[in-house]
């Protein structure tokens, strides 16, 4: 028996799906994963699965690469004959989900890991993308079996606009987190604030930064460390727009990436997400929650999942550094509210995000 994994990008085969491949494979399927790309493969081949590239620019609008991308996935799968396709990102899941279809798989599925920015804005251009993309959903859809959703809210969003049935839909929540790798660990005395993610805008990046700002005004000795890299486009935050007011200026220590999360979260009192993106439900916080990290994360799509308010952390509005100032000020004064906040966040990670409950509804609903 074949399972196919059609990805965008080859660090989340195994960073996110690494531990659901180790499960198909128990099941035993031989596990086939297409990447855009050969960065990293060798921590793909790692996992003794069968590499594929694939190319694709998952930024592009234009008609002949798309084209090109669907061609080769087509084909790709015609030689294959896999019994199971699962594709997760919009344009694995649109044009794999019809290539499967073409090919005469049996078995289709789709991981909706989050609608992203382009249900996050309504600039001209993003309705006219918008409109695109909800079309060759509903096409897509039509193909699969059953459709995997992280969060409700994105379940109802594709419902309410007629994308697909109610009956094709589930729900996961998120891609889990391995909680062996993550585990548990005492805070530190220090003031330590962290934030992980890519520096784009809609994350919240600026709005941590700029209430860092605020709290080191009152409390100098309190520690800020960001990491994240940035990119060439105009969704991300220039480096050197931040450079000399927050980093020259040692409000936030920078550190462009790491392939030692664990050791980062180690370091940290309070784990920050001030994003507005539309997450599914964002690894990090989950990395953060199985730690014991109390979170700070904003009423929004797939983060609020995380965070049961004043509990093991923290519920904001977007786009408010002035308040997420004041819930780590609040952190600072009450330091005695912390270690119940961890407790509490292990618990809650425990319960509803560890990998291997994830993985158990995932193999469930794909009946593997």
């Amino acid at each position: 028996m074949k399972f196919v994994l059609l990805s965008p990008k080859n660090r989340t085969v195994y960073n996110f799906r690494g531990d659901l491949i180790k499960e198909i494979q128990k099941k035993g399927y031989e596990v086939i994963v297409t990447g855009p790309n050969k960065d990293n493969i060798e921590k793909i081949e790692e996992l003794n699965v069968k590499f594929k590239e694939i190319p694709l620019n998952k930024n592009s609008l234009g008609i002949i690469s798309n084209i090109k991308y669907y061609n080769n996935l087509k084909k790709f799968l015609k030689e294959e004959k896999p019994d199971v396709v699962l594709s997760y990102t919009i344009k694995p899941v649109i044009f794999g989900s019809i290539a499967a279809k073409k090919a005469k798989v049996k078995h289709v599925y789709s991981l909706i890991t989050g609608l992203g920015q382009v249900y996050n804005s309504n600039s001209l251009k993003t309705k006219i993308i918008r409109t695109m993309c909800g079309m060759a959903y509903k096409i897509a859809f039509k193909y699969n079996e059953k459709v995997i959703f992280q969060n409700k809210d994105d379940l109802e969003e594709c419902i309410e606009r007629k994308y697909l049935s109610k009956e094709k839909c589930y729900v996961v929540n998120g891609s889990g987190v391995n909680m062996e790798r993550f585990c548990k660990t005492e805070l530190p005395k220090e003031n330590v604030f962290l934030m992980v993610s890519r520096m784009l805008k809609t994350k919240g990046t600026r709005e941590y930064f700029e209430a860092a700002k605020i709290v080191k005004g009152k409390y100098p000795e309190t520690k800020f460390i960001y990491v994240g890299s940035t990119e060439n486009s105009n969704a991300f935050i220039r480096m050197e727009d931040i450079k000399k007011e927050y980093i020259d200026s040692k409000i936030i220590e920078y550190i462009e990436q790491t392939e030692d999360v664990p050791a980062i979260v180690k370091q940290s009192t309070v784990f920050v997400l001030p994003s507005y993106y539309r997450e599914g439900v964002p690894r990090t916080l989950l990395e953060a929650l199985a730690m014991g990290r109390p979170v700070i994360t904003t009423d929004n799509v797939g983060c609020r999942e995380t965070v049961i308010d004043g509990k093991n952390g923290f519920m904001i509005p977007v786009k408010n550094s002035e308040i997420l100032a004041e819930k780590m000020i609040y952190m600072i004064e009450h330091r005695e509210v912390l270690e119940n906040m961890a407790e509490e966040s292990y618990k809650y990670c425990k319960e509803k995000f560890d990998v291997k409950i994830i993985n158990k509804n995932m193999l469930d609903i794909m009946k593997i």
